[in-house]
């Protein structure tokens, strides 16, 4: 499982480089939006590891402007952009380790105002209610993947970023934040996975609901939890600290 990554080429080479040694089993990531990568780079970067393919669950800061024609041409299905990266249509259903996920992509950008329309933010990367209502037919997951964090959270770490709301994001845009997290919560409510696990918070985090369902929140890229080992018999996840990443990486420094 990877977070948010933000196009940063040398963390996900730090990243694959760690695999080799903490995980040179693996073969699959799930990515949890806000990719943003240069394809070919990406290929590049796992060219000596396992890793065959990169499921993307998009984010809101992706290059709408490039992605949306690539999933128009091909409505509903996963596209494959380079020799390992494929972008999940939204909503996704796949078939993991005898596990059925559902991956939900798209997001609200609170900084959304700080940002040029058309070159760094594309109204493209909202929730609608079409990918909700296509989610919810498709009916129960064990898994479930999204950018967005789902409203009424148990994790405490992401709800302590919605209280204090740190970086001053403007109510305009945090209205639109809630609106979405709502939007995956109804989609969460009606398929009940055993475990939803998202980006964009940046922190991370896990908690559990009273009726038992998990929660776990990613950090982004060069920051704790960003990369975690997800066992799909019991959809319990290890996470390495950044420390170890880099150790695994750099083991001569």
């Amino acid at each position: 499982m990877l977070g948010d990554v933000h196009g940063n080429v040398g963390w996900l080479r730090t990243i694959a480089l760690s695999l080799r040694a903490l995980a040179p089993d693996i073969t699959t990531i799930l990515q949890l939006g806000d990719w943003w990568m240069d394809h070919v780079a990406v290929d590049d970067v796992f060219a000596d590891t396992s890793i065959t393919r990169v499921y993307v669950t998009l984010g809101n800061h992706e290059p709408w402007d490039m992605v949306t024609p690539i999933q128009n041409a091909h409505p509903g299905a996963a596209v494959r952009v380079s020799e390992v990266t494929w972008l999940l249509p939204r909503p996704a259903r796949l078939s993991i380790g005898g596990r059925t996920v559902l991956s939900l992509g798209g997001a609200a950008s609170v900084d959304r105002l700080w940002r040029i329309e058309g070159a760094g933010w594309w109204a493209d990367e909202r929730i609608t209610d079409a990918h909700v209502d296509a989610a919810i037919a498709g009916g129960p997951a064990d898994l479930m993947l999204t950018h967005e964090s789902p409203a009424r959270t148990p994790v405490r770490a992401v709800r302590e970023v919605l209280r204090t709301n740190p970086m001053g994001f403007p109510d305009e845009t945090l209205a639109e934040s809630k609106a979405s997290r709502a939007r995956v919560a109804q989609v969460w409510d009606a398929v009940r996975p055993d475990l939803l696990m998202h980006g964009h918070m940046h922190v991370v985090g896990g908690g559990v609901t009273d009726d038992g369902r998990r929660v776990a929140s990613l950090g982004r890229d060069v920051r704790e939890g960003n990369l975690g080992f997800l066992d799909l018999r019991t959809l319990r996840m290890e996470t390495p600290s950044v420390r170890q990443i880099r150790a695994a990486a750099y083991p001569d420094e």
